[in-house]
């Protein structure tokens, strides 16, 4: 199998409009939520989420681009934009044919969805829509304009896993490379979920936290008065690269993407296994595919929600996998600064793992004051400031609606 590194990321997240300010501002622990700003959210019981802010697409994309594409494209093609520039890529020079792109979106474009919509519900009964409805709402556009933006010619789809959707598009751009099926891939997640319908149906739900007193405050994993998610909105991209080719052109290489995998929890359409065990068992398998052991892992990204249920399964799996008092591996729930960005919320993810690994520090886990009693006492959980610890070897947990579990490891080069 041939080996697969990092040679560009690009980010679009509420706290950082590019990597470097993305990274700055979770080593600063800083929270992206605030009252929603994109509707007026009054009614709601959930009135705040992590909005990206002063995001201007024009920066990548052309007035025609922007008009005919839905948020989460626009997200998509500006984080590949800035992945691309940054891997030092010269993609003239090469077989357009030998570059893919697996993109990740849960929802797609659903404020192109609800804005249409509403028109023909309060319009005149005539079904006018936008030629350009289709285009913006379905989710495999992302994919789709990237590859039309930069002339990329290979393997070209979206991957939808709800929550665990860009790990496993990552994943999936890995297996590719390493079976010789292409030599670059631009790959990652976006989400643009803050619309009335998105608030609306996971606060009916009961998933969101209501601290609407106190939104930066809202997200607190492992904490004992956590009460849900923050939603989140934004994208993530990374450019994985088959060694060889990397070496060759003389590329800066982040890390080695050495193992991933998905399980299934076959359990429940929206709630984790409460014992953790497809989580369990997608961690051992990436272990595994790694040719590493769990002692060997210094950093894991929990997908920690801060949802009162889905922490302590994932703690309860990494119980399974770690024991009760891991040594060396330092724990961070970083949707505590950025909320949750569903299907992108892996790809932010590990561009935070990749940076602890080159930077030797640790993203902290703001908000989390008073630990559950259910969370053993030995668990390395970096809370409140970010931590300086050499990484070698750093895990992202991602678990999606419908039971999807996917994992991805990073190793130092």
């Amino acid at each position: 199998m041939k080996r697969v590194v990092v040679t560009g990321m690009g980010a679009l997240t509420p706290i950082g409009n590019d990597v470097n300010e993305f990274w700055s501002n979770a080593v600063a622990g800083k929270s992206g939520a605030a009252r929603i700003t994109k509707f007026d959210p009054t009614l709601f019981k959930n009135q705040f989420a992590c909005e990206v802010k002063g995001f201007t697409p024009e920066k990548y994309l052309d007035r025609n681009e922007v008009k005919r594409s839905d948020p989460f494209t626009q997200y998509a093609i500006y984080v590949a934009a800035e992945a691309l520039a940054d891997s030092g890529l010269d993609i003239a020079t090469m077989d357009p044919f030998d570059i893919g792109v697996i993109w990740g979106s849960g929802q797609g474009g659903m404020s192109s969805f609800e804005e249409e919509v509403k028109a023909f519900a309060t319009g005149n009964g005539t079904p006018r829509f936008s030629p350009f409805f289709v285009p913006r709402l379905i989710s495999n556009m992302a994919s789709g304009m990237i590859s039309m933006k930069f002339g990329l010619m290979g393997i070209n789809y979206t991957a939808v896993s709800a929550c665990a959707t860009s790990n496993t598009a990552i994943m999936d751009a890995f297996n590719y490379i390493r079976l010789g099926k292409a030599k670059v891939f631009v790959t990652g997640g976006s989400e643009a979920p803050i619309t009335e319908a998105s608030i609306g149906g996971f606060g009916s739900m009961k998933a969101m936290s209501t601290r609407n007193d106190d939104p930066q405050a809202a997200s607190r994993p492992f904490d004992i008065e956590r009460d849900g998610f923050v939603m989140g909105e934004g994208a993530g991209a990374l450019i994985l690269e088959e060694y060889e080719h990397a070496r060759r052109r003389g590329a800066r290489i982040y890390a080695e993407l050495t193992g991933a995998a998905m399980t299934a929890d076959a359990y429940h359409m929206t709630a984790t296994h409460p014992e953790g065990i497809g989580a369990a068992r997608g961690m051992q398998l990436a272990m595994a595919e790694a040719g590493i052991n769990a002692g060997e892992i210094d950093y894991l990204n929990m997908h920690a929600t801060s949802t009162p249920v889905g922490d302590i399964s994932e703690v309860k799996a990494t119980v399974k996998v770690f024991g009760e008092s891991p040594a060396r591996l330092a724990i961070s729930g970083t949707k505590s600064m950025t909320g949750h960005l569903l299907g992108a919320a892996g790809a932010i993810e590990s561009i935070l793992c990749i940076k602890a690994i080159n930077t030797g520090i640790i993203p902290p886990t703001i908000n989390t004051t008073n630990i559950d009693p259910a969370i053993p006492a030995g668990f390395n959980i970096v809370t409140k400031e970010a931590r300086a610890q050499t990484v070698n070897v750093a895990m992202n947990n991602t678990f999606g609606f419908g039971g999807h579990n996917s994992i991805v490891i990073f190793r130092k080069m």
